[in-house]
């Protein structure tokens, strides 16, 4: 077989700190044999350093240098002294080179606690990162981690800048409600839309004012309805859509481009009675002129991010993982996103996560194949 090209061109800007003399394991090997052993279901130090040990032949197909396998001491090591920020750069360059936006895609953000990273015993916070998330593909665009002394407003800027988000639709929970957060997105070429709560006080007032239940048999603006059943459970979503923002008075202004004012009203009943209803409002703004069906269905999208939050968490152990020191949970978060994402990618297989590791673990062919969506 002819060998492979390497996949990990993206990442050859990351520099390596240690002395030049003294370096018997490249960073470009430890990488590679990070990623090939978490894609096979390693979530360890110890096992990354067996998989390398054992899978030597299959390393020198995309690269692999060393005449030995690091120790797992090594790996660990290593991979705490990768610049967080290089790292991060890296993947977002790698994510533009093989994923394409298109025009008035929802690019869905929020942010995601790792539980595990918390430590008792020197009074460490968990570290919680803040993903970008293209719903049409299920793929993470790029993430930034949350500073221990600021929050997701502060953060999600920071993000936004680093991504080519032109044309897109920006989602953002009510946390990222805010005009600065707003302004980036529009200054980025795109269109915001952003949930509505109890943080920006007067505009949940002035929705509350607006909106009447009254609404979901008589509105003489732009709605749309859907039902899914589900679990024993009906659930209807209506979406109500107006452009005539006088409604607002002033605020109306205070928000960058501001064209629309969205609401999703959502419906779900359990049994057979009425009564048996849980009823949820909620209240939305954009700078895009959406249509009620593009409102539902934004909406919807926006949710799918939780969806990855919970394949991280049982197909890659993301919540169990006790990985603590200097930089280390935030380097392999990173690297379980660009795993999650590559197994993603890859159709031929339909499986779940978990089955897709333990696949890759199996056949070296698959793993490959999986590895392919890195050039």
């Amino acid at each position: 077989m002819t060998e492979d090209k390497s996949p990990f061109m993206h990442f050859v800007s990351i520099r390596d700190i240690r002395q030049e003399g003294k370096v018997e394991h490249t960073l470009s090997d430890i990488i590679l044999i990070t990623i090939c052993a978490v894609l096979s279901g390693h979530d360890t130090w110890k096992g990354m350093s067996d998989y390398g040990r054992k899978q030597r032949d299959f390393l020198l197909r995309f690269g692999f240098s060393g005449k030995t396998s690091p120790s797992a001491d090594t790996i660990a090591r290593v991979m705490g002294t990768i610049s967080t920020k290089a790292l991060q750069k890296a993947f977002i360059e790698w994510m533009k080179s093989c994923h394409e936006l298109t025009d008035g895609e929802v690019v869905a953000i929020d942010g995601k606690t790792l539980r595990g990273s918390y430590n008792r015993a020197t009074d460490q916070a968990a570290i919680h990162m803040v993903n970008a998330f293209a719903t049409a593909n299920g793929v993470c665009l790029g993430q930034s981690k949350v500073n221990s002394k600021t929050n997701e407003i502060t953060e999600i800027p920071k993000l936004l800048e680093l991504l080519d988000i032109s044309g897109c639709l920006i989602t953002i929970d009510a946390m990222g409600c805010q005009r600065k957060i707003a302004q980036k997105i529009i200054n980025k070429n795109a269109d915001y839309l952003l949930a509505v709560k109890g943080n920006q006080g007067k505009l949940d007032k002035a929705f509350d004012n607006y909106y009447r239940p009254s609404m979901l048999q008589n509105f003489d603006g732009d709605s749309y309805a859907s039902q899914e059943k589900s679990h024993g459970r009906l659930e209807t979503r209506c979406a109500l859509i107006n452009t005539d923002l006088s409604v607002l008075g002033d605020l109306a202004y205070d928000w960058p481009e501001l064209k629309t004012m969205g609401i999703m009203v959502s419906v779900r009943q359990e049994g057979k009675h009425a009564e048996e209803s849980d009823i949820s409002v909620r209240y939305y703004i954009s700078s895009k002129a959406l249509t009620a069906k593009e409102l539902h269905d934004a909406t919807r999208s926006h949710w799918l991010i939780e969806s990855m939050h919970w394949q991280l968490d049982v197909g890659l152990k993301e919540d169990a993982c006790r990985i603590r020191v200097d930089d280390r949970a935030e380097v392999f978060a990173r690297i379980r996103q660009m795993v999650l994402n590559l197994l993603k990618q890859e159709k031929s297989f339909k499986a779940g996560i978990q089955r897709k590791r333990m696949m890759c673990a199996m056949d070296q062919e698959y793993l490959a194949t999986v590895l392919g969506s890195l050039s």
